[in-house]
């Protein structure tokens, strides 16, 4: 499965749920649908099922930017917090 996004939004917050493999060759469409939607965002990551480094490295910088990652798979969770932890 590749990647699917899906956008709702309640009138105030948009969230972009990513569905499938989110890998670095689909990170210039996610970024354009990130940068699409005003602020607040919501990034729901319940149906992803895998990520790579580059795609770690640009969920940190959405969190830094203030865009809300939920349902984020522990393994996601974790790799984030190594990530970090290297750029200190």
């Amino acid at each position: 499965m590749t990647m699917r996004i899906e956008a709702t939004s309640d009138g105030q917050t948009v969230v972009l749920r990513l569905i499938g493999r989110i890998e670095s060759m689909y990170l210039d469409a996610l970024q354009a649908e990130v940068r699409r939607h005003p602020r607040p965002l919501v990034l729901d990551l319940d149906q992803v099922t895998l990520v790579d480094q580059w795609v770690v490295r640009f969920l940190i910088a959405c969190e830094a930017e203030g865009i809300e990652l939920v349902h984020c798979a522990p393994y996601i969770r974790e790799w984030m917090s190594r990530d970090r932890g290297r750029e200190e």
